[in-house]
């Protein structure tokens, strides 16, 4: 969730720096995959 006083990225901007863990489990950042192509999935599982 957001903070309250933040704002979320236009199209065309540049992203907000974070890391997330890969499916193995490695720690990964947006930073290394500067001048790639990506495209991001969050999804939640309902059980």
């Amino acid at each position: 969730m957001l903070h309250p006083n933040t704002t979320s990225p236009l199209l065309n901007d540049t992203a907000p720096e974070f890391s997330l863990r890969d499916t193995e489990g490695e720690l990964v950042s947006l930073h290394d995959l500067r001048g790639t192509k990506i495209v991001l999935v969050f999804l939640r599982h309902f059980a």
